[in-house]
């Protein structure tokens, strides 16, 4: 069985960039985004896509279940998604011996840029490099299926403005 155990934060500035060794288009709709599990139909760069399934919880470690699709029937999954189609671009940026995910979203989520890391464990100690900001991890705005229910752009202009966005 597999567990995903992550930390996410959000991003300051544009340093970031210069490290980065490579990048992905990632498209995204959730069939159930809301309940116990979330259930997730994901494209990458339109070649490669899959099915997720992940549980609900507030803690670092969710299980996560992940199943190859074809590209064709990924697309007609998504078209039956509810909310928005969540879509961005995904960086890998090493740091410290591990691998940060960078990614900034586009559409009805511009102007949001997470950054996230996957853990080995819930108590791994990390060394977080300069250009992350504060911590977001277990607060349900900042997952993506929170977003295609209520993108960044709907949220309150204070909200964004007391967190630096």
């Amino acid at each position: 069985m597999a567990f995903e155990i992550e930390r996410k934060f959000l991003v300051r500035g544009e340093a970031w960039r210069g490290l980065a060794t490579s990048k992905v288009r990632i498209r995204q709709g959730y069939l159930s985004p809301e309940g116990k599990a979330s259930i997730r139909v994901r494209i990458k760069d339109d070649h490669e896509a899959a099915v997720t399934f992940k549980s609900r919880t507030p803690e670092r470690r969710r299980l996560e279940l992940e199943y190859p699709v074809p590209v064709l029937e990924a697309e007609a999954l998504i078209a039956l998604r509810r909310g928005s189609i969540i879509e961005k671009e995904r960086y890998l940026v090493p740091h410290a011996g591990e691998t940060w995910e960078v990614d900034v979203f586009e559409g009805e989520n511009a102007g949001l840029v997470i950054a996230e890391l996957e853990l080995r464990d819930e108590h791994q100690h990390v060394d977080l490099p300069p250009w992350v900001g504060a911590e977001v991890t277990g607060q349900a705005p900042y997952y993506n299926s929170a977003l295609a229910l209520h993108p960044f752009a709907t949220w309150p202009r204070d909200k964004m403005h007391a967190l630096g966005l």
